[in-house]
């Protein structure tokens, strides 16, 4: 007699709810993570060039970038980081719930008891951020040129506290119930408002347009996920009575969320994200253009921590879901599983940002008010932000591992504080003799004390990792990346023309990691290029065909 066959996992459709989600799932998952994140980060990229095309970098991208802390800070507190950490492992405890048979809907509680005040609090703090902008720049760029500008600036991006708080809420719940197509596309939707208005309102309202753009593309941000949000709420009470629904929802009551995680979340996207406070204070007192090239620098090193990511977007929810369903060990394995991959893809990275780094920046942005001594100011100073890129992506994944569980810790909040006294530490040290160097040597360091800290923490607070074995198997790609550094930047400066010189560059860091990478038997190595590659041929696809 034949069985039946399991159902089918797409990416909108895992199957049976309570059923742990397939290799073929996740892969197609990250495939659509990846290819939307991409695409968000070329975008992101699209609107830096515009920026520096239309305005350049000087007192008014200055005045700007202060004004965007904002958006970076809420980005991190309330879509990548804090709030997501707190609500993927309630909505994964309420899924398991449910799928247990508890009475009444969970999941339909959990929003009940948690979004009306969320909401609220978020509209509060935008007001609040609104009426005292002029205070706020004072506080964040007390040196800064056009504090006029920078107070306009700020009362139009404030206004994202309450769309980004909006947008992380639908992507979290959209997470947890394995549906990632629509939070993946929010950088899509974000980056093209904010292009669109520097371009129809950059002549009229200068570098206003920018900002304007910020608090258009947060509303579109809320706008691509809430029909996917809704139509998953509504599909799971399809079938049951009015009344039935009103009791299950009278049983189960209002669920709140556990206010000391949510506590513990926040200081801790709060701190790592005052870095950027950090630089941008001392950079204000720097010459005019000082703030920009930080931003610029930063913005192109990222990339490849944003790409070493994309895999642990898709499963921090199936870690979370793990822990509520008790399988430790499942989740164990998917967290070094995660480590090594997204250590091999940033380390590839980081390997031609730092070779190829003039030339990268002579392409994206030498044009119109953006001048051969802005492009080696920022080539200079992203060289050095991307020694930190190995440490930024550990703690990305070794800090959804210590929240999986839904349960408030301080460990990594003491370890984010500890990388922050670093980094300003440093930065006050540096900053006199090397300048803008100094300070993104700083955040470097800062960042990567962070991680040795929590890396030294996993087992009894976190999912308890192999922490020997861990290191055993990252200084395989390390020690690929520091030889493919090296020889990609000596190929990469023979040519004349930044071109030639970025593909001989990219082309000589990839061997050589390539060949090294196999010869060192590098776990996360084989699935990091897999990944690399699937990504590059979809995008190729969808860009030439």
């Amino acid at each position: 007699m034949s069985q039946p066959r399991a159902p089918k996992q797409g990416v909108g459709d895992t199957g049976v709810e309570g059923a742990p989600p397939t290799r073929g799932f996740l892969a197609k998952a990250a495939l659509v993570t990846a290819v939307f994140s991409v695409a968000g980060a070329l975008l992101g990229l699209i609107r830096d060039q515009s920026l520096a095309r239309l305005f350049g970098a000087g007192r008014d991208t200055d005045a700007f970038l202060v004004a965007w802390t904002i958006p970076e800070f809420a980005a991190t507190l309330l879509i990548e980081d804090g709030l997501a950490f707190a609500l993927i492992p309630a909505f994964s405890m309420a899924l398991a719930r449910r799928a247990q048979g508890a009475a009444g809907d969970p999941v339909r509680a959990l929003v009940a008891g948690t979004l009306p005040k969320l909401a609220l609090a978020f509209a509060a703090v935008g007001a609040l951020l609104v009426g005292g902008a002029p205070q706020l720049v004072e506080v964040l760029a007390p040196g800064l040129r056009d504090p006029g500008l920078a107070v306009d600036c700020t009362r139009l991006t404030a206004t994202c506290v309450l769309t980004f708080g909006l947008a992380g809420y639908c992507s979290a719940a959209l997470r947890a119930h394995r549906r990632f197509l629509a939070p993946a596309a929010i950088y899509v939707a974000y980056n093209a408002g904010i292009i669109a208005a520097m371009f129809a309102l950059g002549g009229h309202w200068g570098v206003r347009s920018a900002a304007f753009g910020v608090a258009a593309g947060g509303a579109l941000m809320v706008v691509v996920q809430l029909p996917a949000l809704l139509r998953q709420l509504r599909n799971k009470a399809k079938g049951k009575a009015k009344a039935e629904a009103r009791e299950s929802a009278a049983v189960a009551g209002a669920q709140p969320l556990n206010l000391v995680l949510m506590a513990t979340v926040l200081l801790f996207a709060l701190c790592r994200q005052s870095q950027v406070l950090i630089e941008r204070f001392l950079a204000s007192h720097l010459h005019s253009g000082a703030i920009s090239h930080l931003n610029y620098a930063q913005k192109v090193a990222q990339i490849p921590m944003t790409m070493s990511m994309m895999l642990c977007t898709v499963t921090f929810p199936v870690v979370a879901r793990a822990l509520a369903e008790g399988d430790t060990e499942r989740a164990r394995r998917r967290v070094e599983r995660d480590l090594s991959v997204a250590a091999s893809v940033v380390l590839l990275g980081t390997a031609v940002v730092v070779a190829c780094a003039p030339q990268l920046i002579h392409l994206l942005f030498q044009r119109g008010a953006f001048t051969p001594q802005d492009t080696a100011a920022t080539a200079g100073v992203m060289r050095v932000y991307a020694l930190g890129l190995l440490g930024q992506t550990l703690v990305g994944v070794l800090v959804r591992s210590y929240f999986s569980a839904g349960r408030a810790t301080w460990y990594p909040v003491a370890a984010m504080a500890a990388g922050i006294v670093v980094t300003s530490w440093i930065g006050a040290l540096t900053v006199g003799s090397y300048g803008v160097t100094g300070i993104a040597a700083a955040n470097a360091t800062g960042i990567t004390a962070t991680a040795v800290v929590l890396l030294a923490g996993m087992g009894p607070r976190s999912v308890p990792v192999g922490v020997r074995r861990v290191l055993a198997e990252l200084s395989r790609p390390v020690r690929a990346a520091v030889i493919a550094t090296v020889v990609g930047t000596f190929f990469a400066q023979r040519p004349a023309d930044p071109l030639t010189g970025l593909a001989a560059g990219v082309t000589t860091v990839t061997a050589v990691f390539v060949l090294l990478g196999w010869a060192l038997d590098a776990q996360g190595f084989a699935p990091a290029l897999r990944s690399v590659g699937t990504v590059t041929r979809r995008l190729a696809h969808a860009v030439f065909h």
